[in-house]
């Protein structure tokens, strides 16, 4: 298991955090090894982080932390008298909005503020993952020993554990950081979430260099509307946050943001209508090999080892990125060919048997525009049918839903609308808010096949079987839940992994055929 602590914390005084904001100085000083704003995580010499939440107050928890070995409270005035009406006997240092000096306060504790790794940060709405993969395999394939924290997993060296979410809370980023510090890891590639961002998770963390793939709509359950959501991506490349950036200018959020960032940007494009610092010429003979041209005259000619045009531009990032971290761009260019294994990206699935069977691919696509962007990715190398499955999770951005449905039904042939994670709304209003989106596009014209099967088990074995007699001619495309290896239903998460429902739907459509 992963220790998302040093071995040998720094022992940093309690009156020194208190100094560092402005806060009056607690009348007892100790010393602080760690930070923690879970009560359930909080370990012996630990600061607990009592913040306000929508449903409770963390200093309602102040007396389980001090029995967890606790040695002092951050908190706001609420919290110290909650506290205090409990009988928590702590030092406690109290300020306006906890939250928001948090990652400055565990970056003090951990030595983060002092920059022992560096760091890589990367957000937009689609290609997060794909690209901090892409950096970290090239970084590995330098051989130079790198970090990764991202939506699928966390790795430091060797070790490897799941993520929770994209991008950790405060406390645990500045653990993890200064774990990779304490073991020889340098640099560190990290997916930013806009939640982070406006959450203040990444605060303390100063990247080196900042990445922008693209911005489209989602999250606009927790945003107020996409300016909201812009915004928070657009904190990122402010000189609190990064000392430089790559920002790719293919869609016009990119555009204003090399127009607005307040740190030094290199611009990146893969089509001619946005003229760019790096630009992209794809080879006319060969769908994933391009040339990646750059300034002071580097020409790399690159090649995308997953398929579609937005994993030609997802490697072009990775390639500017490591010339922006000071790499050699031919060794940078080299790099970036090694095979990154993006879990649940454009993710290949087959028997292991030599089968001739329809490809079949899983994609975490869950957006409109990588909806569309995966299946315009796999129609070129599909001679016949193009069956997708898809569906929206519940409890999130309803309005994109419409959206996904249009999305799929332009580009399949064949749409199965199945459940993602429905999680508390009613699954059936789920499918029926896609349904209508597929049912817009059949209006106007469009020869698509739908059906709607609403267990994603018997959905994806539908879709294989529609299409098993056409053989490798045929594609079947899972989307939505990519690397997931849960089915979120009423609030009570399955296990459930596309990969493994698709390869056991080969295997059950494989010996029906045979029979």
């Amino acid at each position: 298991m992963l220790s998302p602590r040093p071995t040998s914390p720094r022992r940093t005084p309690l009156r020194e955090v208190a100094t560092l904001l402005g806060a009056p100085l607690p009348q007892d000083d100790v010393e602080l090894t760690g930070v923690t704003l879970d009560s359930r995580a909080v370990r012996p010499g630990d600061l607990y982080a009592a913040l306000p939440g929508a449903n409770a107050h963390g200093a309602d928890f102040a007396a389980a932390a001090a029995s967890a070995g606790a040695r002092a409270l951050l908190t706001d005035a609420d919290g110290a008298a909650r506290a205090e009406t409990a009988g928590v006997d702590l030092p406690v240092v109290v300020v306006e909005r906890p939250r928001g000096v948090l990652g400055e306060v565990a970056a003090r504790v951990y030595g983060t503020d002092e920059r022992p790794v560096r760091l890589v940060g990367i957000t937009g709405t689609n290609g997060k993952t794909t690209t901090a993969y892409l950096l970290h395999s090239a970084l590995a394939a330098l051989g130079v020993d790198a970090g990764l924290i991202g939506t699928v997993e966390t790795r430091i060296g060797d070790e490897r554990v799941g993520s929770v979410r994209t991008t950790p809370e405060a406390p645990e980023l500045h653990a993890l950081l200064a774990v990779m510090a304490e073991r020889g890891i340098g640099t560190c590639v990290m997916e930013v979430s806009s939640h982070a961002l406006a959450q203040h998770r990444v605060d303390g963390a100063v990247y080196d260099v900042a990445l922008f793939t693209n911005l489209s709509q989602d999250h606009l359950d927790f945003h107020a509307g996409m300016e909201d959501y812009f915004a928070a991506k657009a904190s990122l490349f402010t000189p609190a946050r990064s000392e430089r950036a790559v920002v790719c200018v293919d869609d016009t959020w990119g555009v204003r943001l090399a127009d607005t960032a307040t740190v030094p940007v290199e611009t990146l494009g893969s089509t001619p209508d946005h003229p760019a610092d790096w630009t992209l010429a794809p080879d006319a003979s060969d769908p994933a090999a391009f040339v990646l041209s750059g300034p002071d005259g580097v020409d790399l000619a690159l090649r995308s080892r997953l398929p579609g045009d937005f994993n030609r531009t997802n490697t072009a990032m990775a390639a500017a990125a490591l010339v922006a971290l000071g790499v050699d761009p031919a060794d940078a260019g080299r790099a970036v060919l090694a095979d990154p294994h993006v879990p649940g990206r454009m993710e290949t699935v087959t028997l292991g048997d030599g089968a001739d069977h329809p490809l079949t691919v899983v994609d975490y696509a869950h957006t409109p525009d990588a909806i569309r962007a995966a299946l315009d990715a796999l129609r070129p190398g599909t001679e016949g049918r193009l069956v997708v499955v898809t569906g929206a999770g519940g409890d999130r951005d309803r309005d994109k839903r419409h959206g996904m449905g249009v999305a799929a039904a332009l580009g399949a042939d064949l749409v199965v609308v199945t459940d993602d994670n429905p999680r508390t709304e009613d699954p059936a209003a789920i499918r029926e808010a896609v349904l209508a989106g597929v049912e817009e596009v059949r209006a106007g014209g469009r020869d698509v096949e739908v059906v709607v099967v609403g267990d994603r088990r018997a959905a994806i074995r539908e879709a294989v079987a529609a299409v098993w007699a056409e053989g490798p001619a045929a594609t079947v495309a899972v989307v939505g839940k990519g690397h997931e290896t849960g089915q979120d239903v009423g609030g009570e998460v399955h296990p459930f992994d596309d990969r493994d429902e698709l390869r056991a739907a080969l295997r059950a459509v494989a010996e029906e055929a045979a029979r």
